[in-house]
């Protein structure tokens, strides 16, 4: 990959959320996927939605692809690089931002542990179904854009039965919100 381009994600970025050397993208090249890996061209942990708006932005124009990771614990190679490409990981993304008694929601960002939502909500007397295998290790936005569910899946449902709404960013660098809190 062109080094100018490197530079310009790093300047988005920050040096301390930009890797590249061969040890930290062999990391981030597999995931639970046991026979295919690629090693990304560059690995990032952006802070914020603007940082991840810029670097979709400047992958239009200059052609890269990128692939967004969790906790890379999933089995249908989704976060798996590709050729040409940077992985975006939002692990760093890791609070629960709010439980809404009220409403029955919580807001999370997509780096929290499917078991930390759990046992959060369970403090309060409120049930998180899903249940992966990996729920102690994967990540909310991962069970999100695999649908995930484990073995209470068969009784309440999975993933999708309990999203009310989400952010994101879409492929042009444009913020989208889905769905709302009940009023």
């Amino acid at each position: 990959m062109n080094p100018a381009v490197r530079e310009k994600v790093k300047k988005i970025v920050g040096s301390k959320n930009f890797l590249d050397s061969h040890e930290d993208r062999l990391c981030y090249s597999f995931d639970g996927t046991p026979i295919f890996q690629q090693l990304p061209d560059v690995v990032i942990f952006p802070e914020n939605e603007e940082q991840i708006s810029d670097v979709i932005k400047l992958a239009n124009q200059e052609k890269f692809n990128i692939v967004p990771r969790g906790a890379g614990t999933g089995l249908s190679g989704g976060s798996i690089p590709v050729e040409n490409s940077f992985v975006i990981v939002l692990t760093r993304w890791n609070k629960i931002l709010e439980v809404d008694t009220k409403n029955l929601t919580a807001t999370v960002q997509p780096g929290v542990i499917t078991s930390q939502l759990q046992k959060e909500v369970e403090k309060i007397g409120l049930f998180y179904p899903p249940d992966p295998g990996s729920q102690n290790v994967c990540t909310i936005g991962g069970n999100v854009a695999n649908n995930a569910g484990g073995l209470r899946g068969l009784k309440y449902g999975v993933t999708k039965n309990y999203v009310l709404g989400t952010e994101m960013i879409l492929p042009n660098g444009d913020l989208l919100k889905t769905g709302r809190a009940s009023p």
